[in-house]
């Protein structure tokens, strides 16, 4: 006999679920399960049934409040901010440690509220940045910033430093600033070459104009230098953090060739100086040499098809401008071994940069002054080989020509490197390259002695004076009128490993679906008994940040 169709609706085979689940996601970081029970038929006695509702928080409040909620705290208690703690060398930490330590006796009576937002600061801080000593690897670099020279976080990226405030000077000034004292270094050799050399005689220029620009260089070369000391004293993790960067790391380079030139640009004969100032500016460059070069013939992380920019020239230019210099001072031998070196490396760059492999972006429009570093190498590697060799000949040459193709290359595409482009540190990667041109032309043009290989020189000299002048200029306008020459240098403040924040809010979510599920299948059913729905509802157990509370 068939079953009456009531008992075949309130079969368990075809009957349709008493429960239904929905799931909504808040702006405020917070997922909300909601547990719904349908009506029973007409028919059916009524029961009731608990409609259990599962919150899941992300695991750290919205970051506004939380910085509100630290700054509070620090006003409060009268405590100074801690947040930069982790970048200082020795004093804050050991502070940091004395504070701990009296803190057990002083304040016996926490607050709450601040106990628990301190017990979840340390939590995040243990799940992202646990390995204290550590700097982020080349593929970290690469993973948390974006642009051609590693200077942007990524949107998906949580800086270990408040973005919404301004860091303390010392962290916001980089080690590119020392590309202001090339610049101003190299116009003091670029007059006392205009002085010397046979083909600029006719200037008769004064020996004054290299003792003021060389005692200028010199000074600024002192003050950046004495501020970048005191970064490395009370903020150490900061600069190691550059030194590990896959493109700031070059920059490290530009104090030494800095040095060179003062020492190439000295008002008095260079023949003066003693040899060993020529050994002790030239053993930091053989120092990165041996581990910058030795990163790109190894590969890995740092091969050199990953880690090439233009700023790259800075790591190789270092090896002309002191085999220049050492020719000058009678070191024959040991110049002419940087000079190999050097060319060596520079023709496996300058390939690598020219076809612009694949797996390298575009350079923004800020970014496009330093192209002209293509026109430093060969300018500097022309005058360097025309001093070891004793005349200006066909190796020397064919680098000059290589360098006045490339720079009125770059010149004639004016509206790609000169409109649009808001000014920056960058902006001094104009400076040295068209001084080392102008002064390779003044050289040339010696040896090649013509109305037009002078006017050539005067010209290009012209315009390396001109254009130190403007962005000089310009710098201090931007550093003390304006105040945003230094902005907060976000590339060292990348996580040591990325931070988690909606993935793990996601999987709580799925792993609170299956029990929820299960609660309902085994409720629905009937089969299951009290012990066992208590022990499912014990998984979603009442937690605050990144745990599931059950709201009956």
């Amino acid at each position: 006999m068939a079953a009456p169709e009531s008992d075949r609706l309130r079969s368990p085979l075809v009957a349709e679920p008493a429960y239904s689940i929905s799931i909504s996601v808040a702006p405020s970081n917070e997922a909300k399960i909601d547990v719904h029970h349908h009506r029973p038929d007409a028919g059916e006695p009524k029961t009731t049934h608990p409609q259990p509702t599962l919150t899941v928080r992300s695991e750290e409040p919205p970051r506004q409040q939380q910085n509100q909620g630290t700054l509070a705290r620090s006003d409060s208690t009268g405590e100074r901010d801690r947040r930069f703690d982790q970048f200082k060398t020795l004093g804050g930490r050991l502070e940091q440690q004395l504070s701990s330590i009296r803190g057990g006796s002083q304040h016996p009576h926490p607050d709450p509220a601040a106990a628990g937002d301190d017990e979840a600061s340390r939590d995040s801080e243990a799940e992202t940045d646990d390995d204290s000593g550590k700097v982020p690897t080349a593929d970290r670099y690469f993973a948390a910033l974006e642009g051609p020279e590693l200077e942007t976080l990524r949107a998906t990226e949580v800086p270990v430093l408040p973005e919404d405030e301004t860091w303390p000077f010392l962290l916001r000034f980089p080690i590119s600033a020392f590309g202001m004292c090339m610049g101003v270094s190299s116009q003091a050799m670029l007059y006392k070459t205009l002085e010397l050399e046979p083909s600029t005689a006719f200037l008769r220029v004064s020996p004054g104009v290299n003792d003021v620009l060389w005692w200028v260089s010199a000074a600024l070369m002192a003050l950046v230098s004495f501020i970048y000391f005191l970064k490395v004293v009370f903020y150490f993790e900061a600069v190691r953090r550059e030194f590990h960067h896959p493109i700031r790391v070059n920059f490290f380079f530009a104090p030494w060739i800095a040095c060179l030139f003062l020492a190439k640009g000295l008002p008095e004969p260079v023949t003066s100086l003693h040899h060993a100032v020529w050994y002790q500016l030239m053993a930091p460059i053989l120092f990165l040499d041996l581990k910058m070069y030795g990163q790109w013939m190894s590969g890995g992380e740092w091969r050199l098809s990953r880690v090439a920019s233009p700023t790259t020239h800075l790591a190789v230019v270092g090896n002309f401008v002191g085999a220049l210099l050492g020719a000058r001072m009678g070191l024959r031998e040991p110049a002419l071994f940087f000079f190999a070196v050097g060319t060596v490396h520079y023709v496996v760059l300058f390939v690598t940069l020219y076809q612009r492999l694949p797996t390298n972006v575009p350079l923004p429009r800020d970014l496009h002054p330093v192209f002209f570093l293509f026109v430093a190498t060969p300018s500097v590697a022309s005058v360097a080989w025309a001093r070891i060799s004793g005349e200006f000949g066909l190796g020397a040459r064919v680098a000059y020509y290589v360098a006045l193709f490339l720079y009125a290359s770059l010149v004639a595409r004016v509206s790609f490197f000169f409109r649009g482009v808001s000014f920056s540190l960058a902006w001094w990667a104009y400076t040295f390259p068209v001084t080392s041109a102008a002064i390779a032309t003044a050289v040339y043009a010696s040896a090649m002695t013509s109305a037009l290989t002078q006017a050539l020189a005067v010209g290009l000299s012209a315009v390396a004076s001109v254009t130190v002048a403007g962005v000089l200029a310009t710098t201090v306008y931007r550093a003390f009128v304006r105040r945003d020459l230094f902005p907060n240098d976000v590339s060292i403040a990348i996580r040591r490993r990325p931070k988690a924040k909606f993935g793990k809010i996601l999987k709580r979510i799925r792993t609170s679906s299956a029990d929820l599920k299960e609660l309902v299948v085994s409720r629905h059913s009937g089969g299951g008994s009290a012990s066992e729905t208590s022990s499912v509802s014990e998984r979603a157990t009442p937690m605050v940040y990144g745990r599931a509370r059950a709201e009956p």
